[in-house]
């Protein structure tokens, strides 16, 4: 997989003007570039709470991202800085520092909620930093979760689902959650226990009992972290510094700052790097750098409309960029191949159907590595329809490659007999006895000749008709012969154009029938090819629901034990229809039901377009 040139520094993604988002061309045009999986990294938080220092350390670089040193916020936007993954290979880190919520200069909350959004939708990891404890303070903070509701759909409309069956699906689709507090003075205890920090924010996020407005208000934002992320995590950093040392934090060498500090960033840096997961779309498909461009762009200008960002037309929008651009690529596989056996035209049909039929499944299996979601097989269609058509027209080439080989040699070969012929030597008695055995001599080193193609009996035959007057004259102006003998070698010569006849037809109908076998073993090598990238389609669903439902049984099982039976009860349903759906999934049913007779559909109608053309052609 090709990969960017190495981004020296960020870079900003996604313009904040005014209240007003825009995507950053050099942005996606660096990103385009990138063929190669991706994990994307998000921080967000209020304001002055150093998002960018930590971005910095998992680029591996001390400065980069701009921290700031006054009450002003550095970042605007989204800014984006594209690194190789130290530990995946053939992988890149995406780190996106977001601008400062909160900021007192912007006093637009909406616009605000937008850029934590776009963070959770383009995010694998979302980190979310504060400052001091996890306190109610900061979970109110925090308010911009319980708009994702509103900010985020799953479904289209014309799917449309209710608000809470639409929240229950997030869990399937958004990024890791993890909770860094900076600036951490208290003890890591709880009722006198030591407690460690995934403790800790567990323990902040505990529910409460009573369904009081004011219950509800302190439930919303925790109820919201619990149900949305699949999994969560919390880093508390001690003062990285002393007061007054922090305005030049990023010039500070290792040895200047607190012990303690650099080892919780070590731990959270190693962390990141471990298990932070591969960006993937709805339905488990894995994000390049390529596809991360179109999904930035895609989301930025739905907000940009006034509409709301939905999953599933983000996916489908991106899905039709990738099966168009994955045709034009697989097409490309093919023609390069075929192009070397152009080079060697005239060729005999099964060299030239051999080679079709092994850069066919070249072709079809570069197509499936980039598209995805081409469920009614359209792009497929329009990958085989493609390759037949450049097909149909090498036949094309390769027989008047063969033919003008053909009627070359066949000239060649008659000059000397055609001087002759001018010449009158077969106008004399005997003429036509001498005029056979020259024909015959020549006939016989035409077929010795090697490597003249699919056209030579065609060409042959056709030659030998032409010739068939010039016979039948010098035949009746041979004295020697009587009138019996001439019917009998008139009778002779219809003979051996019938027989050169056959010989035509018999090329043709080896010809048809190589070209034939060649399109069942395309069928079945298609129809393996679209039975593994369904499975393999299927597998990402799985896990997809898999990290759901692990997700939803640890929450039903917190809820029980801290006593909140009601809500552990409404979990059931969802924990039901996720157990359904993967059991439908692993049993095949899908693949029997719909994929399958439409793989044997694919399979079957859309040869034809090569099988017809070649048929009509032979009828000719």
């Amino acid at each position: 997989m090709s990969k960017a040139t190495p981004m020296p520094e960020p870079v900003c993604l996604v313009e904040n003007v005014n209240g007003s988002l825009c995507v950053c061309k050099d942005a996606i045009e660096f990103l385009s570039r990138i063929n190669e999986p991706v994990v994307v990294v998000s921080v967000v938080g209020l304001y002055r709470t150093g998002k960018s220092y930590l971005m910095n350390r998992l680029a591996g670089q001390q400065s980069g991202f701009a921290l700031g040193n006054t009450i002003e916020s550095k970042t605007k936007g989204i800014w984006m800085w594209c690194v190789p993954h130290c530990l995946k290979e053939g992988h890149t880190l995406v780190l996106l520092d977001t601008e400062g919520l909160g900021d007192v200069d912007k006093g637009d909350t909406k616009n605000d909620g937008w850029i934590f959004c776009l963070a959770v939708l383009l995010s694998s990891t979302l980190v979310y930093n504060s400052r001091g404890t996890i306190d109610n303070n900061s979970l109110e903070q925090l308010h911009y979760v319980t708009e994702l509701a509103e900010q985020i759909k799953v479904k289209s409309p014309s799917k449309a689902a209710d608000e809470e069956e639409e929240e229950s699906h997030f869990v399937r689709f958004f990024p890791s959650f993890i909770w860094v507090v900076r600036d951490f003075t208290l003890d890591l205890e709880i009722d006198g226990r030591r407690v460690t920090a995934d403790e800790y924010l567990n323990f902040a996020l505990q529910l409460k009992k009573g369904l009081n407005k004011k219950t509800i208000d302190y439930n919303l934002p925790r109820q919201c972290i619990r149900n949305y992320f699949p999994t969560r995590k919390c880093f508390v950093f001690p003062s990285p510094t002393s007061p007054d040392k922090m305005k030049c934090l990023e010039s500070l060498q290792e040895e200047d700052l607190v012990p303690d500090f650099l080892e919780v960033t070590r731990h959270f840096c190693d962390h990141m790097f471990v298990e932070s997961a591969v960006k993937k779309l709805k339905g488990g498909h894995i994000v390049t750098g390529r596809l991360l461009g179109h999904l930035v762009q895609n989301y930025v200008d739905t907000i940009s409309s006034g509409r709301v960002p939905c999953l599933d037309n983000a996916v489908v929008t991106l899905a039709n960029l990738e099966n168009q651009a994955a045709v034009q690529e697989a097409l490309k596989v093919y023609q390069s191949g075929m192009e070397e056996v152009k080079n060697t035209f005239p060729v005999i049909v099964t060299n030239l159907t051999t080679e079709h039929q092994k850069f066919s499944s070249l072709a079809t299996s570069e197509f499936m590595k980039r598209s995805f979601k081409d469920e009614k097989g359209e792009y497929l269609g329009k990958l085989v329809e493609a390759i037949d058509m450049y097909y149909v027209d090498l036949m094309d080439k390769n027989e008047l490659a063969s033919e003008l080989k053909c009627r070359e040699l066949l000239k060649n070969l008659f000059s000397e007999m055609s001087e002759r012929l001018q010449n009158g030597v077969y106008s004399q008695s005997g003429g036509y006895e001498l005029y056979c055995r020259d024909r015959d001599a020549i006939i016989a080193k035409y077929r010795s000749e090697p490597n003249k193609g699919v056209r030579a009996e065609t060409v042959l035959n056709q030659f030998l008709n032409e010739r068939g007057a010039e016979a039948k004259s010098i035949l009746y102006t041979d004295k020697t012969l009587t009138e019996n003998e001439r019917k009998i070698q008139e009778e002779k010569e219809r003979a051996s154009l019938m027989e050169q006849r056959c010989k035509e037809e018999e090329e043709k109908r080896i010809e048809s029938e190589r070209m034939m076998e060649i399109e069942k073993v395309r069928q079945e090598d298609r129809m393996r090819q679209m039975e593994e990238k369904f499975n393999h389609e299927m597998q990402q669903k799985q896990q997809e629901m898999d990290r759901a439902l692990e997700s939803k049984l640890k929450e039903q099982e917190e809820l029980l034990n801290k006593g909140f039976k009601e809500k552990a009860d409404f979990l059931e349903e969802e924990i039901k229809n996720l157990k359904k759906k993967k059991e439908e999934n692993s049993s095949g049913g899908l693949f029997k039901e719909y994929v399958m007779p439409l793989v044997n559909t694919v399979a079957d109608l859309l040869p034809s377009i090569l099988t017809h053309r070649v048929m009509m052609k032979r009828l000719k």
